[in-house]
């Protein structure tokens, strides 16, 4: 098997949560015996070599966020330019995104279940995952903490050849929250979160507070 995996995040490989993502997969697609190569679509000279990896290729892995159950409108505009193939080639897909529930990537999945007949090609499956919010502000060692159960899943992607529902369930965590555990979440991101993105705000130069509001 050889994976050709193409990040579909807007942000560029340096600030992508996604392609962080894609480091620990890819690694443990490489620990299961299995190569891959990886395009950035942010950069749209890799568009070409995207697309031609594209057709020579028989098993695709578009790994994207979803932006309050949106897709990247630069991943809908490289996908128009893909040719419709046949069900030799199976696509497959990482779904990130920033929510912790489950249920936030649900609109999402749905959505990916459908492109494959659009392309003309198989379907391998949905990984999704959320709190993936912090990764691209965290120290190396804690990104590592946090992208090393993807390592696990490319490891599983090859030995269960795909996706499985059930694999893909138990990664992704609770559908819901429990009302205790919610009003718990409200009270961290009050106080511990708030002074984390406080710091973070400084670091990057900003001038307002996180909670200004312009507009009222």
């Amino acid at each position: 098997m050889h994976v050709v995996i193409i990040n579909g995040s807007p942000r560029t490989e340096k600030y992508s949560n996604t392609e962080k993502i894609i480091d620990a997969f890819a690694e443990g697609l490489a620990e299961a015996g299995v190569s891959s190569e990886r395009y950035a679509i942010s950069n749209k000279l890799n568009w070409e070599k995207a697309r031609t990896a594209y057709i020579s290729n028989t098993e695709i892995i578009i790994a994207l966020p979803l932006y309050v159950e949106n897709v990247p409108g630069i991943l809908l505009e490289f996908l128009e330019t893909l040719p419709v193939k046949d069900t030799h080639t199976r696509i497959s897909f990482i779904l990130q995104g920033g929510f912790a529930e489950a249920s936030q990537l649900d609109c999402g999945v749905e959505f990916l279940k459908k492109l494959p007949s659009y392309l003309g090609l198989s379907y391998g499956g949905t990984m999704i995952k959320g709190d993936n919010f912090g990764i691209r502000v965290v120290s190396k060692e804690d990104v590592i903490k946090l992208t090393g159960p993807y390592k696990e899943m490319g490891k599983a992607f090859v030995t269960e050849n795909g996706f499985k529902e059930e694999t893909v369930k138990k990664f992704a965590g609770p559908e819901y929250f429990s009302f205790f555990m919610r009003a718990m979440l409200q009270i961290m991101f009050k106080t511990i979160a708030k002074k984390r993105y406080v710091a973070v705000a400084n670091e990057w130069g900003c001038k307002k507070p996180i909670d200004y509001r312009p507009w009222v």
